[in-house]
């Protein structure tokens, strides 16, 4: 699974300003709706705070990905949010959340979550591909993520060390995502 087949353009946000950590949740939970993928708004969203009470969902450096796992959940999807001036979030660096991706999931035993959780992770681990993610300014930016390119996908690389030809297409904000055209 690659994260931008979880990604739709509609659950995804270049302009959040949302004041507080409830607020932007709240954002980020009907963009999530939009993309269909919910059956159950509230449902939903009362799982999202019930995972957030665990413990914040605030990674740290700016990033934040909450998720939320039940039966309002029709098909794995992901949201994403980029809040210009930054939101208080709890974080465990205590620093203001600018990029917030909302991970919803099906009540199954596989734990689509998890997976997804990984990769994300792993992918907003590279500054620079957090950077213009940051800088987007078109979902179509946002959708063009690394996770299409599986040279920089780790899932898909296991036990390969041979690098693969860069690919970009015009207007491409992400060097090696994009395939040519897009």
């Amino acid at each position: 699974m690659r994260i931008t087949d979880l990604l739709d353009k509609r659950s995804i946000s270049l302009d959040a300003a949302p004041k507080t950590k409830s607020e932007a949740l709240d954002m980020a939970v009907d963009l999530m709706v939009k993309s269909e993928k919910i059956s159950d708004r509230e449902a939903y969203r009362k799982q999202v705070y019930l995972r957030e009470e665990e413990s914040t969902t605030g990674i740290g450096e700016g990033i934040a990905i909450p998720h939320g796992k039940c039966d309002a959940v029709k098909k794995p999807g992901l949201a994403a949010m980029v809040v210009k001036n930054g939101v208080e979030f709890e974080a465990l660096d205590d620093e203001p959340v600018t990029l917030l991706f909302l991970i919803a999931a099906p009540n199954t035993e596989d734990n689509v979550h998890l997976e997804v959780l990984s990769k994300l992770s792993m992918m907003l681990m590279d500054e620079q591909f957090t950077e213009a993610l940051r800088n987007a300014t078109s979902a179509e930016d946002q959708r063009c993520a690394p996770a299409d390119d599986p040279a920089r996908d780790p899932a898909s690389t296991a036990g390969s060390h041979r690098k693969r030809p860069a690919r970009s297409g015009p207007g491409c904000r992400f060097p090696r995502a994009c395939p040519p055209g897009r």
